[in-house]
């Protein structure tokens, strides 16, 4: 492909506010194109811009420019809304999801040893990150969650296959490398009421402080939710005192 039909190509991708596939790109010309070219050009145009601050992507949608990482601490600067952050209690939910989907709210309880708060599944689900994908067919139905396209864009990432390796099963150690990849989440912050469960899944009794600073953030609302919450083991009265 010649090197006007590579910019035509550049200046699309540049100018779209979407994701564009080679479908979509296959369109920019009046001749034929084939998408063995388009890929071609793409993969040139991605080289093209390694050393600078945006970069070419290619996510479960399509392709798309977007910045990079190291470049997001100046961009912050230009917008005074703060960026969404997300805590431990959302990331390992959704790490859980990511990593062992299809998989119920009951399921994700077992693996992280306390209830799931709605309010984390409802922040989940409005950010388009998971849904509902079907019913288990089990007593009660319970919901199947996955993740969505809309998550694998969020992470620049073209499918399952591409999410981070994980060193470590821990639903932290998985949250962390999500993390890391590119969502913002602040491991010291919970936004549910942690409630810890015995053998037959009910809830512990226990005593319990909260301090909630609410502020949600989805595109134009900031939301910023931290708890302390205090807990009491049921294994042995000397560590019913103890803070999880």
């Amino acid at each position: 492909m010649d090197d006007h039909n590579k910019r035509v190509i550049e200046t699309a991708l540049l100018c779209a506010q979407e994701p564009l596939t080679v479908a979509d790109l296959t369109r920019l010309f009046a001749e034929d194109i084939a998408p063995g070219e388009i890929d071609d050009a793409l993969l040139e145009l991605q080289k093209a811009w390694e050393d600078k601050g945006m970069e070419l992507v290619h996510i479960a949608t399509g392709w798309r420019f977007q910045s990079r990482l190291a470049m997001r601490e100046y961009l912050d600067r230009l917008t005074p809304e703060k960026p969404p952050k997300y805590s431990r209690a959302v990331m390992e939910t959704l790490a859980i999801i990511a990593y062992r989907q299809p998989v119920t709210r009951g399921e994700i309880e077992e693996i992280r040893g306390v209830a799931v708060s709605s309010n984390v599944m409802k922040q989940l689900e409005d950010r388009g990150w998971v849904e509902v994908i079907g019913h288990k067919e089990t007593i009660g139905r319970p919901g199947l969650y996955a993740t969505t396209k809309q998550f694998l864009d969020d992470l620049s990432l073209t499918n399952l296959q591409s999410l981070p390796m994980l060193e470590d099963a821990a639903p932290m150690a998985a949250a962390e490398q999500l993390g890391q990849a590119v969502i913002e989440f602040d491991p010291s912050a919970t936004v549910e009421t942690v409630i810890e469960l015995d053998e037959s899944g009910q809830p512990v009794t226990q005593s319990m402080s909260e301090e909630v600073a609410i502020e949600i953030t989805d595109e134009e609302i900031s939301t910023e939710i931290s708890e302390e919450v205090e807990e009491v083991s049921p294994e042995s009265e000397d560590k019913s005192g103890e803070p999880k």
